[in-house]
């Protein structure tokens, strides 16, 4: 019986029903987003092949079996197949092509039907291993490619940083100029005023040395923000006995202007604060004014207020807390993360915050072997508290 007719004649029936139970298989995913016309695609070829070989099984036939099925494993890998996919639509084929046939099998000889059975399989085993090949190859040459495109997306993101870099430099260089500018005048200013009558010029005198500690404060905040950009590990703490009221104090001076222009209530409860602590008091102030003008960034009305008290084990805390619009706790995992800001449509559109703040106090509370933490509600305002030993050691 010439089994190659048949298969030929029954080619179109054996691919409609080998498509439809590729389709139904739940195992094989890729077809959820694949056309008819996609899942068919080299198939008839493959058929054709197979078809040649039960007419004229000569080992120069295979060739036509090899092109055909490394044909079908590069569409398989361009549509995304996986390779158990690919082997369990070939085992398909394989069942309904025996289906197809079972009726003219078992009409003809037995040693026939062994010639042909065997036949069919080593086809088909030819079919599946040279579909691998192709498929593997073209998976190769796609990971190669991958690999050559992150080269590229590496090297322009070094480049990128670099130039973040670069343009850092050049801003922080362009901001210093007017700040030395405005200290180098607000000090000359002092030293006139403080030649004259005291009485007259007591006022000027305390906005003069505000304007003035201000204006250096900002100075050396855009050179510690550089510093932060290349990494705390440039940072060296100066470790010293600090007077904590003091240093509230001066930087109550600071921040209380902004609450005042919002009509907040700036409170402050020393009452239970260590008197000194050994700590960096620049980066103390830095942290607390960062915490502060981030509170009164968020809260349109109410208060903010800011607490100090002795703890247990040699530790002590800082607590900066609001009457704002508080976090979600989305936001609360993303709050010190660089140049992330909370987004809320009752905030100011003028609102020109950056995203920096609590990202550099997150370091620098580390760079001081602290720990920092939030507790907020939507809508209900924040506190961030943070932890710090009495006695910071001196050689960090």
């Amino acid at each position: 019986m010439d089994f190659s007719t048949i298969l030929n004649q029954k080619r179109d029936t054996i691919i409609e029903r080998w498509v439809e139970a590729v389709f139904e298989d739940q195992q094989i995913e890729a077809t959820n987003e694949l056309t008819f016309k996609a899942v068919r695609d080299s198939l008839p070829k493959v058929l054709e092949s197979l078809a040649a070989m039960l007419a004229d099984a000569k080992l120069e036939n295979f060739q036509v079996i090899d092109d055909a099925s490394l044909e079908h494993g590069l569409i398989r890998a361009e549509q995304g197949f996986e390779p158990a996919e690919i082997a369990r639509e070939y085992r398909l084929l394989r069942s309904v092509v025996f289906s197809e046939l079972e009726t003219n099998l078992v009409q003809a000889p037995p040693q026939e039907i062994l010639w042909a059975i065997r036949l069919i399989d080593t086809v088909i085993d030819e079919a599946i291993a040279r579909c691998f090949d192709s498929y593997t190859q073209s998976r190769i040459k796609e990971l190669q490619q991958l690999k050559s495109q992150l080269q590229l997306t590496n090297q322009e993101l070094t480049r990128l940083v670099r130039a973040s870099h670069d343009n850092m430099s050049k801003l922080t260089h362009e901001l210093k100029t007017p700040l030395t500018s405005i200290i180098g005048y607000a000090d000359l200013f002092l030293r006139q005023q403080q030649q004259t009558d005291p009485k007259d010029s007591y006022a000027h005198l305390e906005s003069i040395e505000r304007v003035l500690r201000s204006g250096r404060l900002l100075l050396r905040l855009i050179n510690d923000t550089l510093q932060l950009q290349q990494g705390t590990g440039q940072i060296t703490l100066k470790v010293a006995a600090t007077n904590l009221q003091d240093l509230v104090q001066s930087v109550i001076e600071i921040i209380e202007p902004l609450a005042l222009n919002k009509g907040l209530a700036l409170n402050v409860d020393c009452d239970r604060a260590p008197q000194t602590v050994q700590t960096d008091p620049l980066r103390l102030q830095q942290i607390l004014t960062n915490l502060l003008s981030n509170a009164i960034r968020y809260t349109e009305s109410g208060y903010v207020q800011i607490s100090i008290e002795s703890l247990q084990n040699e530790r002590w805390s800082i607590a900066v807390s609001d009457s704002g619009i508080g976090m979600t706790q989305t936001d609360q995992a993303h709050i010190f993360d660089p140049y992330f800001r909370v987004d809320h449509r009752s905030r100011l559109e003028t609102d020109q915050g950056t995203g920096l703040g609590l990202a550099i106090v997150s370091q620098l509370v580390d760079l001081m072997h602290g720990k920092i933490f939030v507790s907020s509600q939507f809508g209900q305002g924040s506190t961030f508290k943070v932890i710090f030993p009495i006695a910071l050691p001196r050689n960090v």
